[in-house]
């Protein structure tokens, strides 16, 4: 199978790495110079240091190139939620089917990827491909399971085709809402967890806030038409567990130096790379207003992001909340 993946940060280049070993593989990069570094080193130092990309990838800046090798195969769009819907309309003239990894909604129109598909190419085959997955981790070959999902039965198949692998396992999904909200909501509740470690309120707090964003994200999903059981999947447990605990999360990463006292602006700076969460923050709470769903964790996170909250003040604010059932009745 030809295979396009379009964006060579960490998560793209690890993707390329992880199929070009069975499959004729090419890795776009929109810098010029990125590509040539990488085809001549074989190496992406910027986003996967010391990491060995296979022989078999191929690496290039021209993208008309790039969604030409994908014909009657499948295109991966790697860039951030910001790039996603750009590089639909420029894909929307290919015969391939389109799948994106990014996580988030959409700044301004607060639209999730599946929403940015059917306004900007509605004719073409669609998924979104996540779940608990460090872009190292997969580069390194180590054991990682994703959720490809989509509407379109025939793409997923063509998914599990393309991307399992001995250490690469894919499920299928007919879900891409869940997957969706599920992908987005988790990296606002990594920050808060991050934060909650960064000030040393211990394990019991951790757990507690894991599982109360759990909710809000289940509760965003179900009014967005989602199922309820794909939060419990990978997509949504999974990679909640993974980016709210794990040291190579970007989003909880935020979350600690805030904790620390470091100015959001100067987190950023020091992080070097896109930490989704805090962009999507704020649009995934205006999308839970609309819809009348309660997310307590996601609004005192935006609170600190925008400088209104300190971490203390935050945490006092959701530990002086009203007493209440767990589980709503009904």
């Amino acid at each position: 199978m030809r295979i396009s993946i379009l964006g060579a940060g960490a998560w793209g280049t690890a993707l390329a790495a992880a199929v070009a070993t069975r499959h004729e593989t090419l890795l776009w990069a929109r810098d010029a110079a990125q590509a040539g570094q990488i085809a001549q080193s074989g190496l992406n130092e910027r986003y996967l240091p010391g990491v060995a990309l296979p022989t078999t990838l191929r690496v290039g800046a021209d993208l008309d190139a790039a969604l030409a090798h994908a014909e009657d195969g499948l295109v991966v769009i790697a860039t951030p939620m910001s790039g996603l819907r750009e590089m639909l309309a420029r894909c929307a003239a290919v015969d391939a089917g389109l799948w994106w990894l990014c996580k988030g909604f959409e700044a301004g129109s607060g639209a999730l990827g599946h929403e940015v598909a059917r306004e900007v190419a509605p004719a073409e085959r669609v998924g979104v491909l996540s779940g608990p997955s460090f872009a190292l981790e997969v580069a390194r070959g180590r054991p990682t399971a994703l959720v490809a999902a989509s509407t379109d039965e025939a793409l997923r198949e063509q998914a599990v085709e393309a991307f399992h692998g001995e250490a690469l396992r894919i499920y299928t999904s007919d879900d891409p809402v869940g997957v969706e909200v599920g992908g987005a909501v988790k990296n606002v509740i990594a920050i808060a967890t991050g934060i909650c470690d960064g000030m040393g309120l211990g394990l019991n707090a951790r757990a507690a806030l894991i599982t109360r964003g759990l909710a809000e994200m289940t509760r965003l999903g179900l009014a967005l038409g989602a199922r309820a059981e794909t939060f419990m999947g990978l997509s949504g447990l999974g990679d909640l567990v993974l980016t709210a605990t794990g040291d190579l999360s970007r989003n909880r990463q935020v979350g600690l130096q805030l904790a620390r006292g470091l100015a959001l602006p100067e987190v950023l700076r020091a992080l070097g790379h896109v930490a989704e969460g805090v962009y999507s923050a704020s649009t995934v709470l205006a999308r839970a207003q609309a819809l009348g769903v309660d997310m307590p964790l996601t609004g005192a996170v935006v609170a600190v992001l925008d400088g209104r909250l300190t971490p203390m003040q935050a945490v006092e604010r959701l530990m002086q909340r009203e007493a209440k059932a767990e589980i709503a009745p009904g």
